[in-house]
Parts: C-alpha cells; structure tokens; sequence
C-alpha cells in the first residue's frame, strides 16, 4: 500500500508546506520505501510509497512533461500492461515501467474517462493546472481508501483520517458517524466518526476554482 494526502485552495491562497508535510508523515507507515510532495499555488500533494512495480522508478507525485497535469496514486492496476501498449500504439513514449504512468497518461490523453478503463484498485487526486481543477477518483468498490473535508474554501484529502488530523483537522467526533459504523461497518455511509471527514463514495469528484 502507499499513502497520498493533499490540500486545494478555492480562494487562490498557496497551499500550506508544512501542513501538507505533516499530512504526509502520518502516513509514513504505509510507505516506507520513497516520499514525494508538490506544491504550485493552492495545489499541495504529499506521497508516501511502498515499491511493488517498478522498483526503482515511479516515484510520486507524477508530472507530464508538459507539466499541466500531476497525479498521485495509491493502488495496484491490473490492465496496465494491456493499456500501456495501447498508449504506445497512439504514439505515448514511456520513461517508466509503473502503472502510475499509464494512469497519468491515459489521464492526460482521455480525462476522467480514463478511470471507468482501470481494472484494479486504486485512489487517484489527478491537477490538471490549465484548468485549475483537481479530481479524486477511487474504484468501483472503494477497496483503496480515501477521506476528505471540504470546508468551502479548502478541500483536504488523504488515505487516512490521521492524516487529515495532521492537517489541522478537527477531532471533534460525529455521533451520528460512530452509530453508522457500529451499526452496519464501514461500507454504509460517507460519514466519517469525526465531524466533517467524509469517505468518498462516489466514483469521481471533479473540483475546480472559476474566476
């Protein structure tokens, strides 16, 4: 497993290093080969990995050349070999062997589309800096775990609810949260057991800063 975290700032402000940072640590534990972090205005990524394809290559966060589009990943993608040659056919030259590539440049080549072609398990926070937008996407099942807050003008996501704490997150527990878990485990509810921490539950969450 690795460990992904991040901050979006709707108002513009720049993201926070060292609480982006702090976020990342917590979740040092779910990888302890490699770390990473990216900042560029109000996008801030952290990653923690833990090396399974690509050992020595595939480190994270991961640009295009371009530099519009930045991903993070935590999962494993089964079909990656298949759409890997694909990408190669269309013309995509690879600099590495991991899966976290073809995401990106499939990301890059068919949007948010890419992620209904991923057979695996996966949490994916992909910044697209042409349109100021950051998208969060998990499979189908919600195997791989991501949690986020959004307080309306910042949206903090991270693989675990300690990570969110590290941010600055709130403690504060949700009743109605904690009754969820007892009664029917993790897989009922988006509510969290702290006050305004949410699993993603749907597929996809597109957000973007307009004006």
């Amino acid at each position: 497993m690795c460990g992904i975290c991040g901050v979006y700032n709707l108002d513009g402000t720049s993201a926070e290093r060292e609480s982006v940072l702090r976020m990342r640590a917590a979740l040092e534990h779910r990888g302890p080969d490699d770390q990473g972090d990216f900042f560029a205005g109000p996008i801030g990524f952290g990653f923690r990995r833990l090396s399974i394809i690509d050992v020595e290559h595939g480190h994270q966060p991961m640009s295009t050349e371009d530099g519009r589009f930045t991903l993070v990943f935590n999962g494993e993608i089964y079909n990656h070999p298949a759409l890997r040659a694909e990408l190669e056919k269309s013309g995509v030259r690879f600099k590495t062997r991991a899966d976290t590539e073809t995401v990106l440049r499939l990301f890059a080549r068919d949007g948010a589309k890419a992620f209904e072609r991923l057979d695996g398990m996966f949490a994916i926070a992909v910044w697209d800096a042409q349109r100021r937008e950051l998208t969060l996407a998990r499979d189908p099942l919600g195997v791989k775990p991501l949690y986020y807050r959004f307080d309306g003008k910042q949206l903090a996501f991270a693989s675990e609810l300690r990570a969110l704490l590290a941010g600055g997150m709130s403690a504060e527990l949700d009743h109605a949260g904690v009754l969820d878990y007892l009664a029917y485990g993790k897989v009922h509810s988006p509510r969290t057991i702290l006050r305004g921490a949410l699993k993603l539950r749907r597929r996809r969450v597109n957000l973007r800063r307009f004006g």
